[in-house]
């Protein structure tokens, strides 16, 4: 060749000669010629943490194809690495941009067609043009090959390095060399970086932990503390790093020969946890659960001590608990499952999602003030009373805890498919078949100018009326009476009783317009979301807040909200749940961020409906405070509906109202008028009252007469057929796949709907409302279609005989 060539290295890239050929045209990178990479891959671990397992990445920046270029080809295939050249600096940095190379070998020997310091420096170093994201995402050797003659001076190599370059390689196109020198980059430079990048990675871990965590050296000099444990010490990093440990200030708290036992056990390698009180900045003692680990390094030598500090809540404040058991008069717990389920006995596994520890929560919520007691009693339990606590404090951290116990997908999959369809906000999937249901203006109908008098109803529609206050009223001839308004006439009816008008301070004129803009606004199309369920849930609605107890709780604010709420609270619903919104990536569900999207829709078009034309708005004369409350109270009932707070509305309610109440009957017989009125009427407990009524109201079907209730289960089933029907066109994930209407059991998904839903809720809304002759039409509905899935039958009805 005429004259010797050097390759630099750096951290960065990798710069090798080459020999001269007639490519100089070439100028896209590409893989080398006769490369061929084996099936194998590189395994490095650092620690646990495995640092890569795929081939090695290679850049060879040569002008011209020569011995050396081939030598490193050669060697990249014999070492399993990948390899791509490029013959321009243009080529080259738009081949590093798209790979990230971890070596890059530049070829200096030719500086006639390109200037490799230059290159280096400005192309793959410099942090301004690329380096700054290199250095974020992963690191690459630069290696550089420079002619030098034998007879001259050794140059200096430190323009190199300053360009860039971490290492120098002598031209030398033998193979085996160039092989060689491939396993030293690998296995030196090349690995300490990815051990840097670990290192980058484990410290972002310990600097978003929660838990305290101290590192010092083998002399116990500390080289290292986390946030966590700045904020529960009140020290400074500063402070602390550089200082042994015997300079931090003890606790006396601890006993005289801790500090030994504990070092002696460290220093034999040993790992060492239990309790332990650590002074703070302020100089108070914070009680800790702390695990020391020794950290062995190379030789068998500790190099390392790794602390975890956890606090505790002093024992002092643990106070004494008082409990007491309350027998419900129709139950012995109104718990939520806390009976056997109507047709269901099988094993059941808990589903909950972790919840981030929160004992050391300096803002101390109920549920912490609970998690701190326990984990105080547990220091002085005995050891089966510890493990039990551990169980209560694992259930405790869960973010579902009024969640029930659910069987496997292979046991009930109708109740999993329920809970997943109806409790659920959907996969989240980008699918590409976006289905749009858009926030669109509200319909208001053209006729809105002749408004309905309530004295001018048609006597066949009033007829279908006249038992409108009575549970079994059927709501299906009122539909067909009325060609499917049954929302406007039957709304009239109800707010007159209720004095609603009188209430707002608004004309019959308003409310009747407004009936008819709500009603317009529901789709007449979808088989159960339409304005005959809106009508069935305003007299389920009516007919709870004739109940005595309800009445006792409820104020007139109270009653027309609960009204309303019923009316609004589907209105615009287009027939799929929200899961199918949030997997369709619909408008409403990017509006309302994947969260209670239908619900949030309904109530906010209902006032948009109301507020937009003075014809029809029936808050136009209420008192600016005054609509505030019943705003918020419309829009607190309708978001209720939602079914994924289902289990924790319905345990509020038996939690605050039902034992309550039962524990003062039981004690004094009826129970202490005051004490009664107090719960009844306190304002967290009139909120819990609306929410379960209005749920109650909506999801009442089961408890209605046996013909009514197979009738308003055709109809869900249907929709919800028709809801899978449109997934697989879409090619949406199937939210509820036993919803085929090829394939469902309708009477084993009733059953499902009843065990998992119903029950239980009714249980405590019956206990405190008195509900016998809802209960007995549960009951008989129950044992109807538990009798067609026990002849095999997926219909509505058995056939005829």
């Amino acid at each position: 060749m005429g004259c010797a060539s050097s390759i630099h290295i750096s951290d960065r890239v990798v710069y090798q000669s080459g020999k001269e050929s007639d490519d100089s045209q070439q100028t896209n990178a590409t893989p080398a010629p006769g490369l061929l990479i084996k099936p194998s891959t590189i395994k490095v671990q650092f620690g646990p943490m495995r640092l890569y397992e795929d081939h090695l990445e290679v850049l060879l920046v040569f002008a011209k194809e020569d011995s050396q270029n081939n030598g490193f080809c050669w060697a990249c295939e014999k070492a399993n690495f990948r390899c791509n050249v490029a013959r321009t600096p243009e080529a080259a940095l738009e081949c590093f941009k798209e790979k990230h190379h971890d070596l890059v070998i530049i070829d200096h020997r030719h500086s006639r067609y390109f200037d490799a310091e230059s290159l280096c420096r400005y192309n793959f170093c410099s942090r301004e043009v690329l380096l700054i994201h290199f250095y974020l995402n992963g690191f690459v050797d630069l290696f550089g090959v420079c002619c030098c003659r034998p007879d001259r001076e050794e140059a200096s190599v430190m323009p190199l390095i300053k360009s860039g370059f971490n290492r120098r390689y002598v031209e030398n196109a033998n193979m085996m060399a160039c092989y060689n020198e491939l396993l030293q980059l690998e296995r030196g430079e090349v690995l300490a970086q990815f051990k840097l990048r670990a290192c980058n990675a484990i410290f972002t871990a310990l600097e978003q932990s929660q838990e305290a965590i101290e590192i010092t050296n083998e002399d116990q000099v500390i080289q290292y503390v986390n946030p966590a444990y700045e904020s529960i010490m009140g020290y400074q990093q500063g402070e602390l790093i550089g200082k042994e440990i015997t300079e931090v200030p003890k606790s006396e708290k601890n006993k005289p020969d801790l500090l030994e036992t504990i070092n002696s056990c460290i220093r034999k390698g040993k790992e060492w946890q239990g309790i332990y009180y650590a002074k703070k900045k302020n100089g108070d003692s914070v009680q800790q659960n702390v695990k020391i680990t020794p950290v062995i390094g190379q030789g068998g030598k500790i190099r390392h001590y790794v602390s975890i500090h956890r606090p505790l809540h002093d024992q002092n404040k643990v106070r004494d608990i008082q409990s007491s058991k309350h027998k419900d008069r129709r139950k012995g717990s109104l718990d939520v499952r806390s009976t056997t389920s109507r047709g269901s006995d099988g094993s059941s596994q808990r589903r909950h999602s972790s919840m981030a520890r929160i004992h050391s929560m300096t803002i101390e919520a109920p549920i912490t003030k609970v998690i701190n007691i326990i984990n105080a009693a547990q220091e002085s339990s005995p050891m089966p009373v510890a493990e039990a606590l551990d169980r209560v404090l694992e259930i405790l951290r869960t973010t579902e805890l009024y969640s029930p116990q659910l069987g496997t997908k292979e046991e009930d999959p109708h109740t999993n498919d329920l809970v997943g369809g109806l409790m659920t906000d959907g996969l989240r999937r980008l699918s590409g078949n976006e289905y749009i249901f858009a926030a669109k203006q509200p319909h208001l109908p053209s006729h809105l100018a002749m408004p309905l008098s309530l004295n001018d109803i048609p006597p066949h529609v009033a007829q279908t009326m006249e038992n409108e206050d009575s549970w079994d009223f059927d709501i299906f001839n009122l539909e067909t009476a009325c060609l499917k308004r049954p929302l406007t006439y039957l709304g009239l009816k109800i707010f007159s009783r209720f004095g609603v008008c009188e209430f707002l301070s608004c004309p019959e004129a308003t409310l009747r317009s407004w009936l008819q803009g709500i009603e317009a606004n529901y789709h007449s199309t979808n088989s159960y979301h339409n304005s005959s369920h809106a009508a069935d849930v305003l007299h389920a609605t009516a007919y709870f807040l004739c109940k005595e107890r309800v009445k006792q709780s409820l104020e007139q604010i109270d009653e027309v909200a609960a009204l309303i709420a019923a009316t609004v609270h589907d209105v615009d619903h287009p027939g799929r749940t929200n899961s199918f919104l949030c997997n369709a990536g619909s408008e409403l569900a990017i509006l309302y961020n994947d969260t209670a999207v239908l619900e949030s829709h309904h109530a906010a078009l209902a006032f948009q409906i109301t507020t937009r034309d003075d014809k029809c708005n029936i808050f136009r004369n209420m008192e600016r405070n005054e609509y505030r409350t019943l705003r918020q109270a419309i829009i607190d009932m309708v978001l209720a509906t939602e079914m994924t707070k289902h289990f924790e509305h319905v345990n509020k309610f038996v939690n605050s109202i039902n034992k309550p109440l039962a524990a003062l009957e039981e004690n004094g017989g009826i129970g202490d008028e005051e004490s009664v009125k107090g719960i009844l009427t306190s304002p967290d407990n009139r909120i819990l009252v609306k929410r379960m009524l209005i749920k109650c109201a909506d999801i009442s079907n089961p408890c209605r007469p046996l013909e009514l209730c197979i009738e308003w289960a055709g109809r869900i089933s249907e929709e919800y057929f028709a809801q899978t029907d449109e997934e697989k066109r879409q090619s949406l994930p199937v939210v509820m796949p036993v919803f085929d209407r090829n394939t469902c059991s309708i009477p084993k998904s009733q059953i499902s709907f009843i065990d998992y839903f119903i029950t239980d809720m009714f249980d405590a809304w019956d206990a405190f409302a008195d509900l016998p002759n809802l209960m007995q039409h549960l009951d008989n509905n129950f044992k109807y279609w538990k009798g067609l899935d026990e002849r095999k039958l997926h219909s509505l009805r058995p056939p005829p005989e």
